[in-house]
């Protein structure tokens, strides 16, 4: 029998690397059309027919059942700003009555924490009696106590001028606590300073009238009113100073969920507006939760899976282009590992997955389809609220050695013009980043890095070295990376620090592996594939044909490590391994 091996035949890159459908929606992700009956393009062996989607978008009768299925509602969190005057408590009240929030309000707040003499209450009393500003700290921790009671938790809650600052903005963050929207009304400066120095108190009722637009009802009334002290066009124009640095200083913040709306029209008209775009919120939360519920109950299912009760590989692989079916079994098939290895607490685990559309060694390679897979696996980690950066090696070397990878080649732009889904995953959760120690952001709590590989003449180890040495305990996941040292721009293979280098390469645990093989120097017909998925071993299948026109996978062989290229032609021909042989041939 000839000895197989695993292709390594050069090949030009195909001149369509990706395919239009990249830029639809994610719906294009569904495994609900999943067939696992022979078809004219595709069949699978015994494999999984529970699948679940996994990022859908859903048309309006889809949505109507997931509602249904929603067994409670999400609740609502909304911030809600605007200068003085703009009408935001009025808002406030109808947004309580309509939707039954949590209203808090960081004034309300210290004057019941003083009143009640808590311990963060006495606090903010000595800096209130010495006429200081109460730090944020205080007001982030009374803020913070607030949202973790049981009411807010069921009701949902509604924060009212909080936060003002960017450093509370900040601390909200790293306790992940998001809004679904922020909403600011905004009023033109003099519109608002006509309000304020319009307005009357009825210090008897507690009433606010408006000498032009809501003057008082009766003579007795406006005999008794006073205007309040800081109502004077000074202190307004002062306020609207301050509460524009505010503002300013949190936009960047919440860029990707404000909500800017008018505020100068009648509070009904406002409010409709308002209650129209929190009604579509609470309809995407309810979507959004009953998709991740039903890829948890996926990955559970998945995960409790013994290598025995995994049901096989999809067949005709060799038909290009791939199926959507066969892209989505794998893209499932990697996801799942990649997520039980990251749960175990692996922080440097590499995937490496060369059927035909995903082998660059092959004229059918397809950059948009390594595109999708990274894109399943970003949102899946942003889904559960992990910051991903996915990373891409830049231009290399210098001069006439400047460049980077064919594999690599326009990466980037296809992934920022990707579809990132409706919830703006990306520039809040995901990132796009290149490869290197600079790019280690703080927030970071995920690094996929897309193909890195060395090129002739040039070398990605120090920088992918220094990226993992910043990112420290943080996950870094390695997409098909090619970390084999090449030979330098004289030819010559560089010594200096290879040992060191190779070392390092191989520190990166694998969490799947998938490729096929074939004849020594063919690429047709398949005759095997060896599949790991972590935690489990190397399991090498040989491709049977059965009646014309159908196929199934035959489980040879198991190994606890990743065989050789003797091992895999030993059991395809039924021999016993010879442990004194030393290994032959390629991989």
């Amino acid at each position: 029998m000839s000895s197989l091996q695993y292709s390594t035949i050069n090949a030009v890159v195909s001149s369509t690397p990706y395919r239009s459908s990249l830029f639809h929606s994610p719906s294009s992700l569904t495994f609900s059309s999943l067939s696992f009956q022979q078809s004219s393009s595709s069949s699978f062996h015994n494999a999984h027919n529970s699948s679940k989607p996994l990022h859908i978008k859903s048309n309006k009768k889809q949505k109507e059942l997931l509602k249904i299925n929603c067994s409670a509602k999400e609740p609502l969190k909304v911030m809600i700003s605007g200068a003085p005057a703009s009408g935001k408590g009025t808002q406030c009240e109808l947004l309580v009555q309509k939707f039954g929030l949590v209203h808090i309000s960081t004034g309300d707040l210290l004057r019941a924490e003083v009143s009640s003499g808590t311990e963060i209450g006495n606090k903010a009393k000595e800096f209130m009696n010495a006429g200081s500003l109460v730090p944020d700290e205080i007001v982030t921790a009374m803020v913070t106590s607030r949202l973790s009671r049981e009411d807010v938790k069921e009701k949902g809650w509604l924060l009212d001028g909080f936060p003002r600052s960017f450093s509370q903005a900040q601390s909200l963050e790293k306790l992940k606590i998001r809004p679904d929207v922020y909403i600011v009304l905004d009023v033109p400066d003099e519109i608002l300073i006509d309000r304020c120095v319009g307005r009357r108190l009825d210090p008897v009722t507690g009433k606010i009238y408006h000498v032009r637009s809501f003057p008082p009802e009766s003579e007795e009334v406006k005999a008794r009113l006073i205007t309040r002290p800081d109502d004077t066009e000074e202190k307004v124009k002062s306020r609207l100073e301050i509460y524009k640095k505010n503002a300013e200083s949190i936009a960047s913040t919440y860029s990707s969920i404000m909500k800017k709306l008018d505020g100068n029209r009648p509070k009904e008209v406002i409010f409709e507006e308002i209650d129209s775009l929190l009604s579509q919120v609470q309809a995407d939360k309810e979507d959004k939760a009953t998709l991740v519920k039903l890829e948890s109950e996926f990955a559970l299912n998945q995960s409790s899976k013994s290598p025995d009760q995994w049901k096989g590989i999809p067949t005709r692989l060799n038909n290009i282009p791939h199926s959507r079916e066969i892209r989505n079994y794998f893209y499932n098939d990697v996801l799942q590992s990649t997520l039980r290895a990251v749960n175990d607490g692996k922080t440097r685990v590499k995937v490496e997955i060369n059927i035909p559309e995903l082998n660059p060694e092959m004229d059918v390679y397809r950059i948009g389809t390594l595109m999708e897979l990274i894109r399943v696996i970003a949102l899946s980690f942003a889904d559960d609220g992990k910051r991903v950066k996915v990373c891409v090696q830049g231009s290399m070397g210098q001069g006439a050695l400047a460049g980077m990878p064919l594999q690599l080649a326009g990466t980037r732009k296809i992934l920022e013009f990707m579809d990132w889904g409706e919830y703006g995953a990306l520039g809040t959760f995901i990132t796009i980043g290149a490869i290197g120690a600079s790019e280690v952001d703080e927030k970071d709590n995920i690094f996929i890095l897309v193909a890195p590989q060395n090129a002739v003449g040039n070398c990605i180890i120090d920088d992918l070295k220094a990226m993992t040495d910043a990112a420290g305990s943080r996950p870094v996941i390695l997409m098909n990376p090619k970390l084999k040292d090449v030979p330098g721009s004289s030819g010559i293979m560089q010594a200096m620090g290879r040992e060191e280098r190779l070392k390092y390469a191989a520190s990166f645990e694998s969490c799947y592996f998938f490729r096929l093989l074939y004849y020594a120097g063919t690429q047709y017909p398949i005759m095997g594939a060896l599949r790991m998925s972590y935690p489990y071993g190397y399991d090498l299948y040989k491709r049977v044909d059965e009646e014309p026109g159908k196929e199934k996978y035959v489980l040879l062989s198991k190994f606890p490590q990743k065989p050789d290229s003797d091992e895999i032609n030993d059991a395809f021909s039924g021999r016993p391994r010879d442990k004194s042989k030393k290994p032959s041939g390629f991989w």
